[in-house]
């Protein structure tokens, strides 16, 4: 929980950030980041919180604004400096989703992200980012919000209809409930993992990523070993196919926790793959975290590989291609 907060909107009055507005019901970035800003402030001073928000409505150049934001931020005593954006890509229909962005908060940033696409948003995840002016010239614990994408019209409707909801579970995040109750924000703790019993598998070795709308390592149409319909499992799934493709492997949500393992059917039919989870751990980290079984695999031959994971999966573990894990199936410890 974080008692002094210093907010701001994205660019500024004069200097305007991403727009697909005027036409409903694409949004305009300045005009609702000050909204987020506002409404998020009034959250948190009802938890107690101490927040100082700030608006550019001087600057007329990008420089300019730039630095009036952040000498704002720093002139200000608090624990933790938060910029609010929104996205843009090209317009489209299509769902998008939300990110938060970071140099050293990730923690933060995940739990942000996550918070925000509880909402009803594709959950594009934490983005380390150490190229904005931003994130590197405050001097307090930082993030950069990007709420949802300006330009997409499924993301629009969305932010429209959850707006309360969407900065109440920010200000939670931050401020902890309106109870009072404190929502600390901690670095996951490693999970111990209890030995495999007789009927659950067990296995050591390296990761690498898979599936997604940017994985060229399987072809358009490639499938999955053991899910034949999105209505099978339609929390791996985007919500809609990605373009020049029509396999379900392409079409996974990179921003879920999934696996593709070596599994043994004899032992763990592939029904009982569709019903139970299993539990990722990386050694280098230390951290564990959940996965839904999606696919056999990896298909690489003669490699020490286990476990292919869905990109967002890796970045939550810490890892990167080639890193150890171990991977348990199916889960049954406590839930987390």
């Amino acid at each position: 929980m974080y008692d002094r907060i210093v907010i701001s909107s994205g660019h500024g009055k004069k200097i305007r950030g991403a727009s697909c507005s005027p036409i409903p019901p694409y949004l305009d970035e300045v005009d609702e980041a000050r909204k987020v800003v506002d409404q998020v402030a009034i959250d948190l001073r009802n938890r107690g919180v101490d927040v100082t928000t700030y608006h550019d409505d001087v600057s007329t150049t990008q420089n300019e604004n730039l630095n009036r934001i952040v000498d704002f931020h720093n002139s200000k005593s608090r624990d933790l400096d938060i910029s609010v954006h929104f996205n843009a890509h090209q317009k489209t229909t299509k769902a998008m989703g939300t990110e938060v962005l970071y140099v050293s908060q990730q923690p933060l940033a995940t739990q942000l992200s996550a918070a925000i696409a509880s909402c009803g948003f594709i959950n594009r995840g934490p983005k380390k980012r150490t190229d904005l002016f931003f994130l590197n010239h405050t001097e307090m614990p930082a993030v950069l919000l990007e709420v949802c994408f300006v330009d997409s019209e499924a993301d629009s409707k969305l932010y429209t209809k959850k707006f309360d909801e969407i900065c109440d579970i920010i200000a939670t995040v931050l401020g902890g409930d309106e109870e009072g109750e404190d929502n600390e924000i901690e670095p996951p703790e490693p999970e111990e993992i209890e030995p495999p019993s007789q009927n659950e598998i067990f296995v050591t070795g390296k990761a690498s990523w898979f599936g997604g709308p940017d994985d060229n390592g399987v072809s358009p149409s490639e499938g999955l070993a053991f899910i034949y319909s999105i209505d099978m499992k339609p929390e791996l799934f985007l919500p809609y196919q990605p373009e020049g493709t029509t396999g379900l492997a392409r079409r996974l949500n990179p921003f879920v926790c999934y696996i593709a393992c070596r599994w043994d059917y004899e032992m763990t039919p592939k029904t009982q793959m569709l019903a139970e989870i299993a539990v990722v751990r990386a050694h280098k980290t230390g951290i564990a975290i959940k996965a839904i079984p999606a696919d056999w695999g990896p298909h690489a031959t003669n490699t020490d590989k286990v476990a292919d994971l869905s990109p967002f999966l890796m970045d939550a573990l810490g890892i990167t291609t080639g890193d150890i894990v171990d991977v348990i199936f199916p889960y049954r410890g406590e839930e987390a």
